[in-house]
């Protein structure tokens, strides 16, 4: 029997490619540079906007390629930009309510390619690209591709009690380890960005091996032939990956594609 292979490789980027503090190790770059040097195709698959996708681009050594953004909503090519798909949704029911029961916190909403709009600043470094302030009403006049609900002042346990009593409807969204909330249309997920891809690339999800750690990773895990979690994953992301890796910290994502190389 011939030992399996993929032919496309999905990476997550926060927790899997880079660690807290925003740093990738020389282990994680070589072996992902490795991989496609090799010929295996390598896609990076995150809840980042397009100017956080070049960003690790340009660490990868990657002058052009194909990636998932915006937990799905996006699936572009880069340099040049090319939107091969984009998905968005009227996000002005759930951004009210959440306005009026946390009116303190930070709201963004993307602006593709170039970077986001916001009601108020985002601590430090935490959104990529250029960045606007305008009112909530303003930010949600029109259809997005991604909302992002950040609320600094609170635990990641209150917050996610918050979030719960707020039963959004109608989107899909994830809660990050931090007071972060993403917000997406619904049925987009990293998964949905990626089978829109294999399938105008005539790979088979069954080829696929993906690596992340966040609960917006759950899909894409369960739809790729090998769906490989971090060793600080999240509980729901380790229950339905085909195996574990090391944390980010043990360059888990360099352990499991070196036996590619």
């Amino acid at each position: 029997m011939t030992a399996w292979r993929p032919k496309l490789v999905a990476l997550d980027v926060d927790g899997t490619l880079v660690d807290g503090a925003n740093q990738m190790s020389p282990a994680v770059r070589d072996a992902v540079r490795g991989l496609r040097d090799a010929g295996v195709e390598v896609v990076i698959a995150t809840g980042r906007s397009v100017p956080g996708v070049l960003d690790v681009a340009d660490r990868l050594g990657f002058e052009h390629g194909e990636a998932i953004g915006s937990n799905g909503s996006l699936v572009f090519g880069y340099r040049p930009l090319e939107v091969l798909r984009q998905v968005t949704f009227d996000a002005s029911a759930a951004v009210r309510e959440i306005a009026a029961r946390m009116p303190e916190v930070r709201i963004a909403v993307e602006e593709v390619g170039v970077g986001y709009r916001v009601n108020r600043e985002f601590p430090g470094g935490e959104l990529g690209g250029a960045i606007r302030v305008q009112s909530v009403e303003e930010l949600i006049a029109e259809p997005v591709t991604r909302v992002i609900v950040r609320s600094p002042e609170h635990s990641n346990d209150e917050f996610h009690a918050m979030v719960a009593e707020l039963g959004l409807s109608d989107t899909n969204y994830y809660i990050g380890y931090t007071a972060w909330l993403d917000i997406a249309p619904v049925g987009i997920s990293k998964a949905s960005g990626l089978d829109y891809l294999c399938r105008e690339r005539g790979v088979r999800p069954a080829d696929v091996l993906a690596i992340g750690d966040g609960s917006n990773d759950v899909e894409m895990l369960q739809w790729a032939g090998l769906g490989v979690a971090m060793g600080q994953a999240v509980p729901q992301l380790i229950e339905v990956a085909d195996e574990v890796t090391g944390s980010v910290d043990e360059d888990g994502a360099a352990v499991v594609l070196r036996r590619y190389l």
